[in-house]
């Protein structure tokens, strides 16, 4: 299987199961246990912690693990909106938001919140004049996401963390699908709270974390447990996070590497699909873009029936978002971004990862073309 789907299914680095092990088949211990077991998990459970606050410029207490980025968006937007009502009770979120954040911000509007969808441009930034106006006087919480994750358009982020300062409120991040791709450093975006997957880098599933700066106020969303610093209560999953631990340690050490190859596989992907399918377009911006990472439209290309023919030679990709891949209706992004339902139904998302090799680039190029060009002779359309 040639896997161009690594945004949806990104395989576990070898050396990341290597240091799950030892959790799997030596000790299981529960790290809120006073007994060797207990202590010998909760150091692992602590020097995980570190790995990933070291990845991201944190310090390892502003780490809360969680059991995926869509937990840890869904404790961001709520857990942050909650505990912020004695300010206000307004949200600002983009329209290109994952469902989690989007969701979440919709769940609070039941809670008598009210909440403002910034639009993107035609390229899929969120242009911080578009911020600026949504504010108000009782804006609690901005959410845009780090790079968008069908598009992998990457937004101004810091830019609009200053705007929501200047009012206030507090910014947060979904980074779930820039890790890996892009280097994420909290001082440096200047954010307040940030959501992160062990599997964008190449972790393992069952874990994920947000990071919540020193002093930002956060209500928990899963009570029943002292976990986390009360901030997230049930047992930590300490082989996964384990998992996570190293494969942020990997991606420290081997990021630059890493987007080098990224964006070498990118130029073979573009330069091969000018010359297979000169007219099929870039959705999201051409430049602002993560490496390795191409949302196409392909006219009078059905994208769910390219999926499954591809998929039958050996071949992975997507329609999109991994966590809507089954949905009926059109990518809201693309919607978003100005495509129509149909063009938006014409859409592959393309995703290498740094096991993918030039060959592999070339042969799943060659086979989408050929299944482009069938599927155009059986609808009986020249393009």
């Amino acid at each position: 299987m040639i896997n161009l789907d690594h945004g949806a299914a990104p395989p576990v680095d070898p050396r990341v199961i290597e240091a799950m092990e030892p959790c799997l088949r030596e000790y299981a211990g529960n790290p809120s246990s006073l007994h060797r077991a207990g202590v010998e998990a909760r150091n692992a459970l602590e020097r995980a912690r570190g790995r990933v606050a070291g990845l991201i410029g944190a310090d390892p207490g502003e780490i809360i693990f969680t059991a995926s980025g869509t937990e840890a968006d869904n404790l961001a937007v709520k857990g942050i909106a909650q505990a912020s009502t004695n300010r206000g009770r307004h949200i600002v979120v983009s329209s290109i938001e994952h469902h989690a954040v989007l969701y979440a911000a919709r769940a609070m509007e039941r809670q008598g919140f009210t909440v403002t969808e910034v639009p993107a441009d035609s390229d899929g930034v969120v242009q911080p004049k578009q911020v600026v106006r949504a504010m108000r006087d009782d804006t609690v919480l901005v959410s845009v996401m780090c790079a968008n994750d069908e598009t992998g358009t990457i937004q101004p982020v810091r830019e609009i963390a200053e705007i929501a300062h200047r009012n206030g409120a507090v910014f947060h991040t979904d980074a779930v699908a820039a890790m890996g791709r892009l280097p994420v450093d909290v001082l440096e975006l200047n954010v307040d709270a940030v959501s992160l997957s062990a599997r964008s880098l190449n972790g393992p599933p069952g874990a994920g974390a947000l990071y919540v700066k020193a002093g930002t106020r956060l209500r928990p969303q899963v009570e029943g447990g002292v976990q986390e610093d009360g901030r997230r209560g049930g047992h930590e999953n300490i082989p996964a996070i384990v998992g996570f631990g190293r494969a942020a340690e990997l991606a420290a050490d081997e990021l630059p590497a890493r987007i080098d190859r990224l964006k070498q596989l990118d130029e073979s992907l573009l330069r091969g699909l000018r010359g297979r399918l000169p007219d099929a377009a870039i959705n999201g911006h051409l430049g602002l873009r993560l490496p390795g990472h191409i949302n196409l439209w392909i006219p009078e290309a059905d994208g769910e029936s390219v999926v499954l023919m591809l998929d039958a030679r050996g071949i992975a990709v997507s329609v999109g978002s991994s966590c809507a891949a089954h949905a009926a209706k059109p990518s809201h992004v693309l919607l978003a971004l100005g495509r129509t339902a149909a063009e938006a139904r014409c859409s592959l998302l393309i995703t290498a990862g740094p096991d993918t090799v030039e060959s592999e680039v070339g042969e799943a190029l060659d086979a989408l073309a050929e299944v482009v060009g069938e599927l155009r002779a059986i609808a009986g359309v020249t393009v």
